[in-house]
């Protein structure tokens, strides 16, 4: 553990501050949970996202009603997602809870979010993906014509291919690649499915560690910058600011990942900054805002205030 956490703090040490005029970001992966709120104030959270230029914010809370706190603080910039946990142990159980229809439905029904996520479909822990429930909620992000969050580790491709073939009207938001998926299998998806966008969130060096995305010098590997510029209008990034990251919700202290968001979001900068200028640009920022229709008028806007 001693040599896990001089590690983590010689690479934080490497990251460079933010500087003051950088780029305007968009940060598809971030949750405003109760151990967060605990510690950051939505004001708090959202002075951080001006401090480093993220001018779209899509956030998720556990409970649900939380994030709509930070969008009270942050307007425009933040986009709440409506999360079907209530409790932190739902993500385990969340496909058989056959209350969860009907309070997406009065969500989305409210105006008040802008999709669904993040949802866990993890192998071993959800018995099946196609429940009754899994169904309900596909049909209705096809009817109110909203994107998901979907989260899934199997080591294997097909597990999300075949739920994304099932809901090809369905737009899906690929959370961490697949977490555990190489290239060649995140590209299995994305060719086998139109309606998979993937974002990058979490493969960092804190996260996922034994699946690294990056070369020594912050450089994406050889076999994802391929990847991204194959499909440069579908790959989209973020923080997932958690901290500590060796375990999610320790019952004996809270998340402060909110108060370190620039960790993650300057590595992710780093890697983005060696691409191409408009792909880079695409992924930073604008795949972000065709993804969740927001107007570059409202970007801008935001980014001044």
């Amino acid at each position: 553990m001693k040599r896990r956490l001089l590690a983590i703090c010689a690479i934080t040490l490497l990251i460079p501050p933010v500087p003051a005029q950088e780029l305007p970001f968009a940060d598809v992966h971030l949750h405003y949970n109760w151990d967060q709120a605990e510690v950051t104030s939505p004001r708090e959270a959202v002075n951080r996202l001006r401090a480093n230029n993220v001018v779209l914010a899509v956030v998720s809370s556990t409970p649900s009603e939380l994030v709509l706190s930070l969008r009270e603080a942050g307007g425009n910039r933040v986009l709440p997602l409506f999360s079907p946990y209530r409790k932190p142990d739902d993500w385990l159980t969340w496909n058989r809870d056959e209350s969860l229809p009907g309070r997406v439905r009065e969500a989305l029904e409210s105006g008040l979010y802008f999709g669904i996520g993040e949802m866990h479909l993890i192998p071993g822990f959800a018995r099946r993906w196609d429940t009754p429930v899994f169904r309900e909620v596909m049909e209705l992000a096809q009817r109110y014509d909203v994107p998901v969050q979907i989260h899934t580790e199997a080591s294997v491709p097909g597990f999300f291919l075949e739920s994304c073939q099932r809901y090809p009207e369905v737009r899906f938001l690929w959370a961490h690649a697949g977490g555990i998926l190489q290239p060649q299998a995140v590209a299995q998806v994305m060719a086998g499915c139109p309606n998979v966008w993937t974002e990058l969130s979490a493969r960092d060096p804190w996260r996922y560690v034994a699946y690294p995305i990056t070369a020594a010098d912050g450089s994406l590997l050889p076999e994802w910058e391929t990847l991204v510029r194959r499909y440069p209008d579908r790959f989209m990034t973020g923080a997932d600011a958690l901290w500590p990251v060796e375990q999610l919700h320790p019952w004996d202290e809270p998340d402060t990942g909110w108060q370190r968001p620039e960790q993650y979001i300057a590595f992710h900068r780093a890697w983005l900054g060696k691409l191409p200028p408009e792909t880079a640009e695409k992924v930073r920022l604008r795949n972000a805002l065709r993804f969740f229709r927001r107007t570059g008028a409202e970007t801008e806007a935001e980014a001044e205030r």
